[in-house]
């Protein structure tokens, strides 16, 4: 009988299986989506020619790039069933991401398992819910605020009118520094919503039960929920000579510094760094106390834990993005699924087409009768 391997906590280090779609190395600082630099897709193309990308493996054509943007345009209108739903369930208090939830839930009656479908079916119904997401979650945020959703605009961009049917900004440039952010944060390695969602695909199940596994997970406040909370420490910090003080409070207390420190990346979190610069061009209040507060935490971290290497991550300047084109906090992690249910579902798809479940073992450690 073959003993089973010991897997460190969190499988930190473990490969568990093959991918095409991007890789992560964290000692240098660099990521990338199908071999092309991330951050430099970010600074340079659509969010659906980033999408053609880590779904179909090359970046489009200008006609095969007009032809996905425009069915990516006829996916987005949110079918009138599923918005009489979010209107009957959607309260002051809802959350969206707990609205989405019940959405996709509601799109997903009828599906068929993945393992059953061909490859373009599965396909379409990865397209399908990826497209609808954004405009899911901006109708729950109007509802929540008594307001009248918007509806999508088919010939729109999708980060323009994410944030159009959001919040009713049509600038131009909040639009492209959204898509900046977007397209950055379409995947990023085996982070566990990722893995959540492929677990469940390994088993040959339904999109929609692998997109509400991958939800799940990242709606913990250690994955998708820490944009709104780094903003928070700004709030909490307020004039930049304060933070010596409150990292020293933090450190004390052995409370978790949001918005710093990643748990690949071993040097400056390059999403962040692209971030900062796509914030600077505002110049705003906001973005000057998060500049000065960034090199006081790092000073604060190095001088209390010297050798500890803490960098801001990118929860920590994707809240000031959003804030400064008009997202209030609690659409702070939803923008962040807006572009991570892409990569979900090209991970399903990837996961799918390998037809082995995902079945690992746990070491037993209680008590014997």
């Amino acid at each position: 009988m073959t003993t089973p391997l010991i897997a460190p906590a969190g499988l930190k280090n473990v490969i568990v299986t093959d991918t095409a779609i991007g890789d992560v190395r964290g000692e240098e600082g660099y990521f990338h989506y199908r071999g092309h630099d991330a951050t430099r897709l970010a600074a340079e193309v659509s969010f659906e020619d980033a999408w053609h990308l880590v779904l179909y493996g090359a970046l489009p054509g200008p006609s095969d790039g007009a032809a996905f943007t425009h069915r990516v345009g006829e996916l987005r209108p949110l079918p009138g069933g599923v918005l009489d739903l979010l209107r009957a369930v959607v309260g002051p208090d809802t959350e969206p991401m707990h609205a989405l939830r019940v959405a996709l839930a509601a799109l997903g009656l009828g599906d068929r398992p993945l393992m059953d479908l061909p490859e373009d079916e599965r396909t379409e119904a990865a397209l399908r819910y990826a497209a609808v997401t954004p405009t899911i979650l901006a109708a729950a945020h109007r509802l929540a605020r008594g307001e009248a959703p918007l509806e999508a605009d088919p010939g729109a961009g999708h980060a323009a009118d994410y944030l159009r049917m959001a919040t009713g900004n049509t600038d131009a440039d909040a639009a492209a520094a959204l898509q900046t952010y977007l397209v950055a944060t379409i995947d990023h390695g085996f982070n566990a919503s990722t893995f959540a969602g492929r677990v469940i695909a390994s088993t040959g199940s339904d999109m929609a039960s692998c997109l509400l596994g991958a939800l799940g997970a990242f709606l913990g406040p250690l994955h998708g929920g820490a944009p709104s909370r780094a903003l928070a420490a700004l709030d909490e910090i307020g004039d930049p000579a304060n933070t010596r003080d409150w990292v020293r409070g933090k450190i004390a207390r052995d409370e978790k510094i949001m918005g710093f420190g990643h748990a690949v990346y071993r040097t400056h979190d390059p999403r962040s760094e692209l971030l900062k610069q796509v914030v600077t061009r505002f110049d705003s209040p906001l973005v000057r106390q998060a500049r000065a507060v960034e090199a006081e935490i790092e000073a604060g971290i190095n001088e209390l834990k010297p050798g500890r290497r803490l960098y801001a991550n990118v929860e920590f300047y994707a809240g000031v993005l959003m804030s400064e084109v008009g997202l209030p906090p609690s659409m702070f992690t939803p923008t962040f699924g807006v572009a991570r249910v892409v990569g979900w579902t090209v991970n399903v798809l990837e996961q799918v087409r390998q037809g082995k479940i995902i079945r690992p073992s746990a070491r037993y450690t209680g008590t014997l009768q």
